[in-house]
């Protein structure tokens, strides 16, 4: 009768443990700069606008933000080496830890990935999917990234694209395959259209930190094209969105002084702080500002009825 040689088995268990470890780790380095700007707000605008309606959509609705936020890092950074090895050299290209082709072929894998996912939550999920695939297309390939106005479309196309199908996995229980599929209903709608206005007109508030690697890989960006103006534009749309949406939402008066106030700080910390390091906490600040600002339209909700604040329409 054979023994079974214990050192042999864990030697081999570790090295599998080992292998699954470094890939996963790999892939949280690929989006660890984006928890703070890109999950944990579009995470609190699903929250509040869905509103969540368990907590098992809401860890479907982190997972399937995680694959597609995942999907989209990799897509950029595939193409970013020059840039994040000035600006984020710990990243998984410039540190060695994958090369550009299998960066290249992860990015195309995850594509599949996403599309499978999806259709476990229907047409409208599969939609958002599309969208956003279709986004880092146009931001990569195509090559709008390179221009201010495209840049800015895109980032529209993918915020809009991560708040839709994250609302539509966190808002309703579902049946997957076969079950009703609702959609999102008119507040949310709302929502995600005014957010998508913010972000066009102020997501060049992330490109102030990374000037200098912007400039390496040859993008032009609003701060690398218009340096003045766009502290000054920088620092009337932040007050504008902190003034409007608090008034549509009804957030009442000491709720939009507060907001106000943070947001016109916010604002002046862009235009008069202007050293790579300042700019670092500025945008800091400024995804705080943003998820405050995802946090409005729960006023909205929560004054809804209850027939209402779960009702959803069919379609758009």
């Amino acid at each position: 009768m054979r023994t079974i040689d214990f050192t042999e088995t864990y030697g081999y268990l570790s090295s599998i443990l080992d292998f699954l470890w470094r890939h996963f780790y790999t892939c949280i380095l690929f989006t660890w700069t984006d928890y703070k700007t890109i999950m944990l707000p579009i995470v609190i605008f699903a929250c509040a606008t869905g509103p969540v309606q368990s907590i098992s959509n809401l860890v479907q609705g982190l997972l399937w933000i995680w694959l597609h936020l995942l999907l989209c890092n990799v897509s950029n950074q595939a193409r970013s080496g020059a840039e994040d090895a000035i600006n984020r050299p710990w990243r998984p290209l410039p540190s060695g830890r994958l090369t550009v082709p299998q960066a290249i072929g992860l990015r195309w894998s995850m594509v599949c990935l996403c599309m499978l996912w999806s259709t476990a939550y229907g047409t409208k999920a599969l939609f958002a999917t599309a969208t956003l695939i279709t986004t880092t297309i146009l931001y990569n390939e195509v090559g709008m990234s390179k221009t201010p106005f495209g840049k800015n479309v895109c980032n529209i196309g993918g915020y809009t694209s991560f708040e839709f199908g994250a609302v539509k996995i966190m808002g309703k229980l579902f049946h997957y395959f076969t079950g009703p599929e609702n959609s999102p209903d008119a507040l949310s709608i709302t929502a995600i259209i005014l957010s998508g206005a913010v972000i066009f007109t102020t997501i060049q508030a992330q490109d102030f930190p990374d000037v200098q690697g912007d400039a390496a890989l040859g993008r032009v960006t609003l701060p690398i094209y218009a340096p003045e103006f766009s502290r000054i534009f920088t620092l009337l749309a932040i007050t504008m969105w902190s003034s409007g949406p608090g008034w549509f939402w009804g957030i009442g008066p000491w709720c939009q002084g507060i907001f106000v106030a943070t947001g016109l700080f916010v604002g002046l910390r862009y235009y008069c702080w202007r050293t790579p390091q300042d700019d670092k906490r500025s945008y800091l600040l400024f995804n705080c500002w943003l998820i405050c600002a995802h946090l409005l339209p729960a006023k909205s909700r929560m004054s809804l009825p209850d027939s209402e604040s779960v009702g959803y329409v069919q379609g758009l």
